[in-house]
């Protein structure tokens, strides 16, 4: 399990290092980069096949749990699981009588909820550390890379494992589960991030930029952070996969997601002695979990494609 894709195949942008859009072959129009990339992804039917399962499962965890008859934390009369079917329980129930069926739905919305924290957290990180390191270079490179390099050495599995044991309350939820994933997990981004800005900030617009009178923060934001922005966006979604099935792994040991709460990891833990003998306790969420990796793969894979320089053109 790793949580920093430290090389990602994602190709250089083909417009932003020059300030102008392409022109597109057949019509001669002006294209933006962005456009280019946006008609690249849609004509992709990987990447929107991801897209749209993606979004299926997350507006269905979301809205369905309102029209279901079973709620999450509310057992049936027996509190004893059931096969699939059984006295109206699509999926079945737990050992405890709860209704699989939302137990998953539960479970994927806290999962959305940890993808979402400790990606805009990894993500913000990322980017601070790798822009300043990478547009300042000497000393404050020097610095920043050197503590990227400290952070790499930290067994983040085990830091993360004692400070769930030590603050149960706090780290052992949702949201403190998030948290820790992203502080541990920007390291890969900030390399990238430093690589781009070191090979773009030397170009002939951002010299113009310079002498136009733009500020450092400027130059930053308004033309160094778009060209690194294919990089971001692949390494986000490829963080997101790997950050479910750390929440898996965490939880499966015992120091995620704690009970009445449930995720999608919890659910897949107490499942896994039970496999044997009511498989349905196992089997739907590692289904669930599944999908929604691959789903999110695949709309990495269809981002970095869409950026890439060789896609000269959109096919119909």
């Amino acid at each position: 399990m790793t949580l920093q894709p430290s090389e990602l195949d994602v190709a250089a942008p083909t417009t932003g290092d020059t300030g102008r859009p392409n022109i597109d072959e057949m019509g001669g129009k002006s294209k933006s980069q962005g456009r280019q990339a946006f008609e690249h992804f849609v004509h992709s039917k990987m990447a929107m096949s991801g897209l749209i399962v993606f979004v299926l499962i997350i507006a269905t965890s979301y809205i369905a749990p309102y029209f279901y008859k079973w709620k999450f934390d509310e057992p049936n009369i027996t509190a004893q699981s059931v096969k699939p079917g059984t006295n109206g329980h699509i999926i079945g129930t737990d050992e405890t009588g709860y209704d699989l069926l939302a137990r998953i739905m539960r479970g994927t919305q806290r999962d959305f909820e940890i993808i979402i924290i400790a990606t805009v957290i990894a993500v913000f990180l990322g980017i601070l550390i790798g822009s300043l390191a990478g547009y300042f270079g000497k000393v404050a490179d020097n610095l920043l890379m050197r503590f990227v390099d400290i952070m790499l050495t930290v067994p983040y599995l085990v830091i993360l494992i004692l400070v769930c044991a030590k603050y149960p309350d706090t780290a052992g939820t949702a949201q403190g589960i998030a948290v820790l994933l992203g502080l541990f997990g920007w390291m890969g981004l900030s390399r990238l991030v430093r690589a781009q800005f070191l090979s773009l900030k030397e170009r002939e617009f951002i010299e113009a930029a310079r002498a136009m009178g733009a500020s450092n923060f400027r130059i930053i934001f308004r033309h160094l952070i778009p060209n690194a922005l294919s990089t971001i966006l692949v390494f986000a979604t490829l963080f997101a996969a790997t950050t479910i099935v750390a929440e898996t792994s965490l939880t499966y040991l015992g120091y995620g997601v704690k009970p009445p709460d449930t995720s999608l990891g919890l659910l897949v833990g107490k499942g896994v002695d039970a496999a044997d003998t009511r498989s349905w306790l196992f089997y739907y969420p590692g289904l669930m979990i599944v999908l929604i990796v691959l789903s999110v793969n695949l709309i990495g894979e269809g981002i970095r494609n869409a950026f890439d320089p060789r896609n000269a053109r959109v096919r119909d």
